[in-house]
């Protein structure tokens, strides 16, 4: 049977079989070499130098870069015409997982290989790509994203950086400011967003650094990633030559959303990497240190700990790959259309809007309780400079503000979800109304005699019910102003992140029972997930309605998220006690 791969939010209306996602116990051979490659990369270039790095040794890093673009690793998204490896979006997305444990080092990399090279490959031209694209792919050039001002953040569009066409048509003029700009200190090329001379929106320019007229500030100096050259770029009359516009005039809000997209997804990844390598960390330790003349790892609140590091980092997990492999089937879709391939690939990668956004702020969150709880898990050494586990409390912050804040990614998830109905991507609002219409005779929230899988679909789609009854109810009682009642926008989308790590996790589990039987513990994360996952929407859903719905409704609706919300008990403690057990008998992550 054919697979089936759901439209951005669809998740919402719609399921797949198990059968139907990619789960990371599916890598091939070449995949898995990728992998080990990024990782021995890291232990032999890397992790040596990161005290070096954090002093903001800019040639050292330089240096690192370029030695990992010899090696082949900038070029792994790149076809192969450019000096790249073309490889698919979930070996991209592994790529980045695994550099993702390299702390500063892997925000530099992934600034580079994502949005600093990726617009000119998925917007320009033949010759820009010959240009500039094909030095990229090696690490030759080195590159950079200019496009938050001190004016203009979350904003982007209000960016005061402008473009003046010269008289005789072969350059533009180009004056302004950017900060907060990756790589700013040795990147060789510049994407540029700016306002072509009174334009209402951005158009995007490859600037090289060396250009007169272009000035990069110090380095900032930083609460993470310090190693990572983060500085201001300021932009006096320098002459761009017509040639060197990315796409069309008035094209770079929409360059500069789709590369958000993605960079969101590749965030997502990225923190995967992260929260495995402060999870080792914190495993490790726990076994070496006495407390009471016996070792840490087997007192209970450190296992509890522990188990909670792995449940959240195996969910999210699931749910990146899930819609990694279906960005792969969307882009054979969308190339065998004839578009470019470049064009085809972002614009299957901006398809999934809502789950990039949605990856972006589980991700982010997850990474952050990881390296909390492994600061907390070490005790006193975790506040020393001497541990791993220091840095990665420091550099896992930013991820929270990267890609657009979680504040703004969490209005997207519900937003971007809605209008895709709208459009008619999905029957979001039909499926409501449905609900809605058959409230009154809600049975009590009782799975029965349902098999395993069946009765965490069953729990999975009430979840599913409650994300509708709060979007239905806010929709008609705000109407046009609900963009506005951001508080409820919140709870929706806090409520779609736990129904879709959840489920990703739930088609994980199933999908690997079926190719190597039955595993206990991989239940248990499964179990423990859903169950704190319906306290979570419960709260959530009921925040929602107190805020919208009339008084004579409110009784119904609560007493309706109250039924679909409710889950057999399980013993939480002894399931997160095996789960702890295996991370301790292993020394390190292995799920």
């Amino acid at each position: 049977m054919d697979k089936k791969v759901l439209k951005s939010g669809e998740f919402l209306v719609d399921t797949v079989r198990p059968e139907d996602v990619f789960i990371p116990e599916e890598y091939d051979e070449e995949q898995l070499m990728i992998a080990q490659t990024c990782r021995d990369f890291l232990n032999t270039e890397v992790y040596p130098n990161l005290d070096k790095l954090d002093k903001q040794d800019r040639e050292l890093m330089k240096e690192i870069l370029k030695k990992s673009g010899e090696l082949g690793l900038m070029g792994i998204s790149l076809p192969e015409e450019y000096n790249g490896f073309g490889q698919s979006f979930v070996t991209q997305m592994l790529t980045a997982e695994t550099i993702g444990a390299g702390y500063s080092f892997s925000v530099a990399f992934m600034a580079h290989c994502g949005i600093g090279t990726l617009p000119i490959m998925y917007y320009g031209n033949e010759e820009q790509r010959q240009k500039y694209v094909s030095r990229l792919a090696t690490g030759e050039l080195l590159g950079s994203y200019c496009l938050t001002e001190p004016g203009a953040g979350s904003d982007a569009n209000s960016g005061k950086t402008n473009a003046v066409p010269s008289a005789d048509g072969t350059h533009y003029i180009l004056n302004g400011q950017k900060m907060w700009i990756t790589n700013a200190g040795f990147a060789d090329t510049q994407v540029v967003f700016a306002k072509i001379e009174n334009d209402r929106v951005l158009s995007a320019f490859i600037v090289e650094s060396t250009w007169p007229g272009v000035v990069i500030a110090p380095d900032e100096k930083k609460m993470g990633i310090k190693g990572s050259s983060t500085a201001q770029i300021f932009y006096n009359d320098v002459k761009v030559p017509a040639e060197n516009l990315i796409g069309a005039r008035g094209e770079g809000f929409r360059i500069a959303l789709s590369i958000l997209h993605m960079g969101r997804l590749k965030l997502g990844a990225n923190v995967i990497g992260a929260a495995k390598k402060a999870i080792t960390d914190s495993v490790k330790y726990a076994n070496e240190r006495k407390q009471f003349c016996v070792l840490i790892s087997s007192f209970g609140s450190i296992k509890h700990k522990l188990a909670e590091q792995v449940i959240r980092t195996f969910g999210h997990e699931s749910a990146t790959y899930r819609v990694s492999y279906d960005i792969d089937q969307l882009i054979r879709e969308v190339k065998a259309t004839g578009m470019d391939k470049g064009r085809a690939t972002i614009e299957a990668i901006s398809h999934y809007a809502v789950e990039a956004a949605l990856l972006k702020v589980y991700g982010s969150e997850m990474l952050d309780f990881v390296a909390d709880e492994a600061v907390q898990i070490h005790g006193g050494m975790g506040y020393s400079a001497e541990m791993a586990v220091e840095r990665g409390y420091r550099d896992s912050r930013i991820n929270r503000i990267f890609e657009g804040t979680n504040e703004i990614n969490r209005l997207l998830i519900v937003d971007t979800a809605m209008k895709r109905a709208m459009k008619g991507d999905f029957d979001l609002f039909g499926e409501a109304e449905k609900l809605v219409a058959e409230l009154g005779n809600l049975a009590a929230n009782d799975a029965g005699n349902l098999s395993y899988f069946d009765e965490k679909a069953y729990y999975i789609n009430n979840f599913k019910k409650v994300a509708l009854l709060a979007i239905d109810g806010a929709s008609k009682q705000f109407g046009k102003k609900l963009v506005h009642e951001q508080e409820v926008l919140n709870n929706i989308s806090d409520i779609m992140m736990q129904i879709y790590i959840a489920e990703s996790m739930a088609l994980r589990v199933a999908k690997l029972e079926s190719m190597r039987g039955v595993n206990s513990v991989y239940r248990d994360i499964l179990d423990v997930y859903v169950y704190d996952s319906a306290d979570l929407v419960r709260k959530s859903g009921l925040d929602a309605v107190n805020s919208f719905a009339a008084q004579e409704q409110l009784p119904q609706l609560s007493a309706a998220i109250e039924k679909l919300t409710r889950v057999a008990p399980i013993n939480i403690k002894e399931a997160r006690r095996r789960i702890a057990d295996k991370l301790i008998a292993d020394n390190e992550y292995k799920f």
